[in-house]
């Protein structure tokens, strides 16, 4: 690690400690970690021995697109879709094409209200190019971006326009449902789900994930709407150290009760993600020949994506920096 990028940690850590706890990340960074590091265990043994061993660049850099939210130009929208802004009928009258939709409502629009179905689409095709040329950088990245997309696409709340309670005075459920439960359930969950199955159309994959977590969303808003409305006021939230400073957050009780309300229903999208990821890395690889990934997996990542990491890391803490003294301000 460079002298700069230290300097550049400790300048940013004492900003950050300043910070409110961000919740605008999917799956929050443990989640995203967990999904992608346990997909590895769902491929077949043609694959698994590459990727075991590069099992902490796919794991760390799950993470990696929520970070260049900050100051990718057109990053964001690709996390989500806001389905129910094209009408109660959405899932009939948005094109699954991606051509065909922006034919129909123009590429500002769709870029407006998300694209992560078809960027779960894009990222495949990435992933299979890179398979057919044995890029070892390039299957690597796109391995662990492509993962991440597809586990946002998991998140009910990802799926409509009210993804925060916003509308429905429950600001705050977004990181609720994605971040605290899985902050204090997720060790506990069954992660084994089988192996990686072939996929005969990953966008039409993509938009069945879509359609079950948007199906979902009713229930996520209402269960917690009627916990809110039985649960005593002065036990809904509790005091925890972050670092140095003390957050509000769900309470332990509160937090339970709803996950039973809704039947594990975050553990079953986080393995629903697990298999989902797992099987478009297979599909990928299937689709490009299966290069031998044995003899590819002897070498290292490059010297230039090492230095790209440290450069989008760089960027990232150096975002995070403005932010807090816009806080401060």
């Amino acid at each position: 690690m460079s002298k700069r990028v230290v300097i550049i940690i400790i300048i940013c850590l004492g900003f950050i400690l300043f910070l409110p706890k961000e919740s605008s990340q999917s799956w929050g960074f443990y989640g995203h970690k967990r999904i992608n590091r346990m997909a590895v265990f769902t491929l077949p043994p043609e694959m698994v021995t590459f990727y075991k061993k590069h099992i902490e660049f796919v794991t760390n850099h799950a993470v990696d697109p929520d970070k260049r939210r900050y100051g990718v130009e057109g990053e964001a929208p690709r996390h989500y879709i806001d389905i129910d802004h094209y009408g109660e009928q959405a899932f009939d009258s948005v094109p699954k094409f991606w051509k065909a939709a922006i034919a129909k409502y123009t590429e500002d629009t769709l870029m407006a209200y998300g694209i992560v179905p078809w960027q779960i689409e894009k990222h495949y095709y990435k992933l299979l190019n890179a398979f057919k040329d044995e890029n070892l950088d390039r299957i690597l990245n796109y391995s662990a971006d492509l993962g991440h997309y597809i586990a946002d696409a998991h998140v009910p709340l990802h799926t409509t326009e009210n993804y925060n309670g916003q509308l429905t005075g429950q600001r705050g459920i977004h990181g609720f449902w994605e971040s605290r439960i899985p902050e204090l359930k997720a060790e506990d969950y069954d992660y084994f789900v089988g192996r990686a199955k072939y996929v005969d159309s990953p966008l039409k994959s993509a938009w069945k994930v879509v359609y079950d977590s948007h199906m979902a969303v009713d229930s996520v808003l209402k269960f917690e709407a009627l916990l809110n409305k039985s649960f005593p006021q002065d036990q809904k939230y509790a005091f925890e150290n972050r670092g140095s400073l003390m957050a509000k957050v769900y309470s332990v009780e509160y937090t339970n009760r709803y996950d039973l309300m809704i039947k594990g229903q975050v553990e079953r999208r986080m393995r629903e993600s697990i298999i989902m990821v797992g099987s478009l890395w297979y599909t990928a690889w299937v689709n490009a020949g299966k290069p031998n990934l044995d003899k590819l997996g002897q070498n290292d990542i490059s010297d230039s994506l090492k230095l790209q990491m440290q450069k989008e890391e760089e960027l990232y803490l150096l975002q995070k920096i403005k932010n807090a003294k816009g806080h401060e301000d």
